[in-house]
């Protein structure tokens, strides 16, 4: 058993790993080396994909970014951290189950796109976000980044096959 487990968490901290390292290749790519901090906006492929910095103090869409920017910083760091380590004795308790590796997979994912943000909080104070979607008319003005779409991606894995 604690063979499948510690399998489960290898394949856990691999993708978590991998993500992170996106994560912060693109974040170091499009803000600093691309400049985008000082431009505020490249136009990649209009309307479709563009690059948009925006800095992102709160959750989701800068929801409760309102809130004592430097308590939320930390407090949301620490959630990341929470989070991810809860992810893990989730993994660690499921070894033995059907689904349990592509849990793993996706709770790593989820992971990775988490320690990724909140490396920015510690960073920067906020998320670094920059990438940009309109389509058909629609003028997006939110902005995301790799971690958040790891995220999304890790949770519907989880949901999917948990």
């Amino acid at each position: 058993m604690f063979a499948e487990r510690f399998a489960l968490l290898t394949r856990l901290t691999f993708a978590a790993l991998v993500v992170l390292g996106a994560d912060r290749l693109s974040k170091w790519w499009v803000v600093e080396a691309l400049e985008l901090r000082e431009l505020g906006r490249i136009e990649v492929f209009p309307p479709f994909l563009n690059f948009m910095m925006a800095w992102n103090t709160g959750i989701n869409f800068g929801l409760f970014g309102g809130i004592s920017p430097e308590a939320m910083r930390w407090v949301l760091a620490g959630l990341a951290l929470a989070i991810s380590l809860a992810l893990a004795v989730w993994v660690w308790r499921r070894a033995g189950t059907a689904g349990a590796i592509p849990l793993a997979w996706g709770a790593g994912i989820v992971a990775g796109g988490a320690l990724g943000n909140a490396w920015d909080r510690v960073q920067f104070g906020a998320v670094a976000d920059f990438l940009n979607m309109s389509c058909c008319g629609i003028d997006n003005p939110y902005a995301f980044n790799v971690a958040d779409v790891a995220i999304f991606a890790g949770a519907a894995l989880i949901a999917l096959r948990a």
